[in-house]
């Protein structure tokens, strides 16, 4: 994750939940009052957000000292320690909601896209996310989908060319959408075509399209439209597809099934944070 990006996002999540200063614990403890806290998982699963621990607490207080006892990316056991933090206990209370709710999150959506990859067939497809994100979350459920095993789709609308039906519809066509894309970008940007039908293939194949997105297509229709992809173009599979059938798209040998419900549903890990002075 960009740090400088983490770090700023972090300061808006804490004055939001901040205000003008935490009433309950600022009316029970003072500065000197110091303690330790213990980040444990209560559920099986896969942990991300190490970085939100470590840089969340020094942004609130740099004299909290943090020991991890795993790393992102490994798989949790129900009970095991994530993670031990001592300092001012004022400032343990005032990070542990928003640092909890992101945890939980992130490592939510490590665990789901753990399982979709482990529901593969095969080792030539891959799994990715889509931009169906939290907004103003997007950088961190990216990022724990990459800890989970998966891949990233584009960031946003300014870092790759997604022609959409809409796109296709108001321009007349695939052919001239691409025309027009390639005339204004240069050869840096990835342009992606979605695809509904073999006359649609065929016109993004003819377009030079870099990737060919087949859209809510079953497993049979996707191996019959692979047919028609020449070598060098990336395929992708998207809609419909849910972790128990999963396995029967990754078989017809797409290059790579894109997810919305890693990031757009996902139900958040329960990790607890206990603490004592």
């Amino acid at each position: 994750m960009n740090k400088l990006k983490l770090k700023s996002s972090l300061q808006g999540f804490f004055e939001e939940d901040l205000g003008l200063g935490d009433l309950t614990s600022e009316s029970i403890f003072s500065e000197k009052d110091y303690g330790y806290g213990e980040f444990i998982c209560k559920d099986d699963g896969v942990f991300c957000g190490a970085e939100v621990i470590e840089q969340g607490f020094k942004l609130l207080n740099d004299r909290i000292s943090i020991d991890f006892t795993i790393k992102d990316g490994k798989e949790l056991k129900k009970g095991e320690k994530i993670a031990l933090v001592e300092g001012p206990v004022l400032d343990l209370l005032m990070g542990e909601r928003v640092i909890l709710n992101l945890l939980q999150r992130m490592s939510g959506i490590a665990t789901i896209t753990k399982k979709a990859v482990g529901n593969l067939q095969g080792n030539h497809t891959k799994i990715c996310d889509t931009r169906k994100t939290t907004p103003g979350l997007r950088m961190f459920e990216k990022y724990a989908v990459t800890c989970g095993g998966g891949y990233n789709h584009r960031f946003g609308l300014y870092d790759a060319v997604m022609i959409k039906d809409n796109h296709i519809s108001a321009s007349g066509g695939i052919e001239n959408a691409v025309k027009k894309v390639r005339k204004r970008l240069g050869h840096t940007v990835k342009v992606e075509v979605e695809t509904e039908s073999a006359e649609d293939v065929i016109a993004a194949v003819k377009a030079e399209a870099d990737i060919i997105m087949f859209d809510n297509r079953t497993p049979e229709e996707i191996f019959q439209l692979l047919k028609l992809v020449p070598k060098g173009i990336v395929t992708e599979a998207s809609g419909g597809i849910t972790l128990d059938n999963i396995g029967s798209y990754s078989l017809t040998n797409v290059d790579y099934i894109s997810l919305g419900f890693l990031t757009h549903s996902v139900k958040a890990l329960d990790i607890s944070f206990n603490i004592e002075v």
